[in-house]
Parts: C-alpha cells; sequence; structure tokens
C-alpha cells in the first residue's frame, strides 16, 4: 500500500518549512524569516506512531499577487492540494486571521480534502488566545504549536494520522497505550491561563 501524502500549505513566512523539517527529522527545506524562500515543493519521509508517511512542503500562497514567482509557487501549492491525502494548513497564532489566510481556507474548503488547521508560533501564553479567533476559518478545531521550540507538534500529527487508512495488521496496542498515555501531556487545552501552558511545555518535552 503506497504511503500518505501529507502537504503543509499557507501563507509565506507562517513556519511551514520549519514544521517540515522538524517532522521528517532532519533539515531538508530552507528556513528564513523572509516570505517566499521556498518555490516548489520539497519531499520528505516521515514517521508517526506505527504510521510510514510523505510529506510536502509548499511555496507560501498569496493569491492577491500576480508576479510570476508568485502564481508560480501558487500553482506548486495547488498541485500539492490535489495529489495528498491530508493537508496541514499551518497559520501564524501571532499575527492573526489575515485575508490571505480566509482565502486559502477557501480553497481548502473546494479541494474537499482532510484538513488540519496548525496554529503556529504559539510559545508564549500571551498568543494562547488567539488561536480560538481561527475557528471563524471554518476549517475546524484549531491546533496551537510552535515549531521552532518542538511544541504541540504530537497533538498535530495525532490529527493529522487519524485521516490514515487503518491497517489492522500494524495495530500494536501496547504502543498505541504508550503514545496515548503520552498525548494526554501534550499541549491538551494548553494556553487557557498560565499553569496549563506552564504545564503544557513541561509534559511535552518529558514524553
Amino acid at each position: 500500500m503506497a504511503k500518505p501524502l501529507v502537504a503543509v500549505v499557507g501563507r509565506p513566512n507562517v513556519g511551514k518549512s520549519t514544521l517540515f523539517n522538524k517532522v521528517v527529522g532532519k533539515r531538508i527545506a530552507i528556513v528564513e524569516d523572509t516570505p517566499g524562500v521556498t518555490r516548489d515543493r520539497i519531499y520528505g519521509d516521515a514517521t508517526w506512531l506505527e504510521y510510514n508517511f510523505a510529506l510536502v512542503d509548499t511555496g507560501g500562497i498569496e493569491p492577491a499577487r500576480d508576479d510570476v514567482i508568485s502564481v508560480q509557487m501558487r500553482r506548486q501549492a495547488e498541485l500539492a492540494i490535489e495529489t495528498a491525502d491530508v493537508i496541514v494548513f499551518l497559520v501564524d497564532g501571532r499575527e492573526g486571521i489575515t485575508a490571505a489566510d480566509a482565502e486559502v481556507a477557501e480553497m481548502l474548503r473546494r479541494s474537499r480534502k482532510p484538513v488540519v488547521l496548525g496554529v503556529n508560533k504559539v510559545d508564549h501564553v500571551k498568543y494562547a488566545d488567539s488561536v480560538y479567533d481561527f475557528y471563524e476559518l471554518g476549517i475546524g478545531a484549531p491546533v496551537a504549536l510552535s515549531a521552532e521550540q518542538g511544541l504541540g507538534i504530537g497533538d498535530l500529527l495525532d490529527e493529522v494520522v487519524s485521516y490514515f487508512e487503518k491497517n489492522p495488521e500494524d495495530e500494536h496496542p501496547e504502543v498505541t497505550n504508550i503514545a496515548h498515555d503520552c498525548k494526554r501531556y501534550r499541549g491538551n487545552n494548553a494556553g487557557r491561563n498560565r499553569h496549563t501552558f506552564h504545564l503544557w511545555r513541561t509534559r511535552l518535552y518529558a514524553c
């Protein structure tokens, strides 16, 4: 059976390449604080729990721009969306919802593919309340994370693999139980107050 394909999409400079590198476990995608660094699709292999899958990083989608580079990057992202089994829609929790986020969300709804909404750069309690604002995109429940610091990525991947086809022969209850015990301590209800945010950080690393 072919490995599922997961595409990471979003507007420029929301941390897609940082998340991609964290999940695949090595620095493949170039990471800079400059929009437009990633222009083509970049592929890598990843594993979470008992699931192996392919991950593709895409250039930032800027629906309002029509220059040659932006159009090319948008087309590359569209191709990744068309071929993906699951899509990770990454947004910036510090900046909040932008017009570009809303347009990308509409594009993803039209794709009719499973979408997991990740709110990145939530590395401090002061950004936590902004996570709930992203319900307005109509994509589903947002997952708070900080790709740079490795926070909340497990919760994001739990949502991603929940859309994969289950293979009974690959089920390992003892592994699943350990993962479940770990999952309880990773970012659940993170950021609702300083106490829960502190527990989110410390318990994530404990797992």
